[in-house]
């Protein structure tokens, strides 16, 4: 017991930066349906994910995943249900960074496709991982 009492602050210390450890999956809450590229590319392969681009045309131009269905932000809750029919099939979501896939998630998810999916990092991270990109 008098371990405990004497290094207290080596204790407190210990619990802290065990919280901040834990810190990024305990706030993963926001963000629970995010994929980096690799996992992107199981997805494609293994459950025939489709890839929607939420970008505007001039940004799916510039370079987007190859097969990638271009369906920008403002009109993804009027056309997505015409682009992926099968609401069971996993869709991942990519933008320029990431942010603006998770805005589409949650659209998606309110439609419906509980298997939707944002690209973490968005295109920018699909390029540094060396991944095929087509331009249009």
């Amino acid at each position: 017991m008098s371990f405990f009492i004497e290094n207290w602050v080596l204790i407190a210390v210990a619990i802290t930066s065990g919280a901040f450890l834990l810190w990024p999956l305990a706030s993963a809450g926001g963000r629970a349906g995010s994929v980096n590229a690799a996992q992107a590319v199981q997805l494609m392969n293994r459950d025939k994910a489709v890839v929607v681009d939420v970008r505007d045309a001039a940004g799916f131009g510039s370079g987007h995943v190859i097969g990638a269905k271009n369906i920008p932000l403002a009109d993804l809750e009027a056309k997505l249900p015409g682009a992926v029919k099968n609401k069971a099939v996993p869709v991942i979501m990519v933008c320029a960074n990431g942010a603006t896939a998770n805005r589409g998630v949650a659209i998606a998810k309110k439609l419906g496709y509980e298997n939707a999916h944002a690209l973490t990092g968005g295109m920018g991270a699909w390029r540094t991982a060396n991944l095929p990109v087509e331009k249009a």
